[in-house]
Parts: structure tokens; sequence; C-alpha cells
């Protein structure tokens, strides 16, 4: 695992364990990130059982200090994808340098009981888009190429302002970006693939 990668795990595990915790409600309704509960870590992976949960120490709630929560047996890692939300593809360049995958913090949702760090890395696959057409890219680049429109829609705006202020340079980075965006070699500034 990157530097990078483990720091912003750490990161984002002590903003998570830190999270101000709401205040005068019933300590059953307070998010599962604000309890600490006593897990049996020898259940069957997949089985129901109930856990006796409390509020963190320094969190204030109303209500029974001690309660039952119902659980499915599994590790925070093991929760399904539409269970917790990861972290961006700020790593996953897909057009520039291609990788199969990327390791993404993840976060457990609030109303998800399970055992262990509810912030975790997780490997995601790198295909993912942010709606760029290769074909508008193409169209563009043949039509109005001249004028950096190709550049601006790809997100390029740089090469787009140098581009329009060299008319193209004199014709020649048109027809280069032409060829470019035609076997795919120029994508968009985000490194995302095209639709």
């Amino acid at each position: 695992m990157e530097y990078s990668t483990v720091i912003s795990y750490y990161f984002e595990r002590i903003q998570v364990e830190n999270r101000v915790c709401p205040k005068d409600i019933e300590c059953s309704e307070l998010g599962r990130e604000c309890l600490q509960c006593a897990f049996n870590c020898t259940c069957v992976y997949g089985s129901t059982l109930t856990v006796m949960c409390q509020p963190k120490e320094g969190v204030i709630c109303k209500g029974a200090k001690k309660f039952p929560v119902e659980m499915r047996c599994l590790y925070c890692y093991q929760t399904e994808p539409w269970q917790h939300s990861c972290l961006g593809t700020d790593q996953c360049l897909a057009v520039s340098s291609p990788r199969a995958t990327f390791t993404s913090n993840c976060t457990v949702q609030s109303d998800i009981l399970c055992m262990g760090n509810r912030v975790f890395p997780k490997k995601l696959p790198c295909n993912w888009t942010s709606g760029y057409q290769w074909s508008t890219a193409l169209l563009l680049s043949i039509t109005l190429g001249g004028f950096g429109a190709d550049r601006f829609y790809l997100g390029h705006w740089q090469e787009g302002i140098g581009k329009l202020f060299s008319f193209g340079g004199l014709g020649v980075w048109t027809i280069i970006d032409v060829i470019l965006i035609a076997i795919r070699y120029i994508g968009p500034a985000d490194g995302s693939l095209y639709i």
C-alpha cells in the first residue's frame, strides 16, 4: 500500500471516530459510529445476532444507556457495496496510466453495525467515466479543432487557450490533435475513460 494511501486512511479513520455525535436523542437512535458494542467474534458469518451496545465515552444521550442491537455477523470490510461509501477516484488515471484497480478509503453507513474498523481501505476497479464521449471529442477536433474546442471539451483548458490564440498552431496542432483523439491517446483531463 502506498504511503499517501496509508496516511489518508488513518486521517479518515480519526475523522470518523472523532465525529461529533448528536446530543439529546435516544441512545438507541445514535449512529453506529457513536456506539461501543460487545461483539461476539466467534459468531457464524452472515448469521443474525443481538449485541449489547452503549454510547461511547463522552456521548450524551437520553434513555437507557445499555440496549440490544440486532446485526449481521460480519466485519465492516465485508459489507455490501451499497452499505458503505468510498472516496473518489483520484488514484485511478484510466487513460494516462491505466491500472486495473486502485485503493480507496471506504466508510460504513451510520445505520450499519459491523465488527472492526468503520473506515477501511478497499481495492476498486478502474473503470470510471465522467461522461465524455469519444465521438463528440473527435467531431469537435475535426470541425472546431483550430479554435481549441476539442481541448476545452475534454477539460484541457490551458492547451485550449494556447490552441485558440495560435489558430490551432497554424493548422499543425489541429491535425495532430485529430490523430491523437482518433487513436484515443488524448482523453479527458480528469483521467477518466470515454463513454
